[in-house]
């Protein structure tokens, strides 16, 4: 009985990390390539409430639900559908959580209520910096350099700017 919880449990982590994998080669090869005809509704300032691009989302998940259910049918602690299932479902409610309702503020805003939210719905926004075909990095949600990301950018209020020249004026 462990060794199958076992099996599961990894199974599920091995969907979950395969998720992302997948999400950044579609996303930078596919998404960002011949079907950007779709995509390029996600990288425009006006959102409805729902674009083509959510065409990919309910894609994989009908395929989570189709896996899940014919694992659930089998014997869901035994077969390999069910946690495959299970771990692609995780991935696209923390994807929906974090991408759409965090960074996006589709549906209804919500705030990072998590440092590493924060650290991830910052690398997503410098993703969107640009709506070209060619886009920019991190194609990922979870896979990019989070220490790149750690600390908000420093803004300059007027304020701020005046200190500076201040504090240079007075060193000279």
């Amino acid at each position: 009985m462990l060794s199958a919880i076992l099996i599961f449990v990894a199974w599920t982590v091995a969907a979950f990390v395969g998720m992302e994998l997948l999400s950044y080669g579609l996303h930078r090869w596919i998404f960002h390539g011949f079907l950007w005809k779709i995509h390029v509704t996600h990288h425009t300032k006006q959102h409805t409430l729902l674009e083509a691009n959510d065409l990919f989302a309910i894609f994989f998940t009908g395929l989570a639900f189709v896996l899940m259910l014919v694992g659930f049918l089998r014997d869901p602690l035994h077969s390999i559908e069910f946690p495959i299932g299970l771990g692609m479902t995780i991935y696209g409610m923390l994807y929906f959580i974090i991408h759409d309702l965090m960074t996006h503020r589709r549906f209804f805003p919500l705030k990072p209520f998590s440092g590493w939210m924060d650290v991830v719905r910052r690398a997503h926004l410098r993703h969107h910096q640009s709506a070209e075909k060619d886009g920019l990095e991190p194609y990922g949600l979870f896979l990019f350099p989070y220490s790149k990301f750690r600390h908000p950018p420093e803004r300059r209020s007027a304020s701020r700017k005046q200190d500076i020249e201040q504090d240079a004026s007075t060193n000279q």
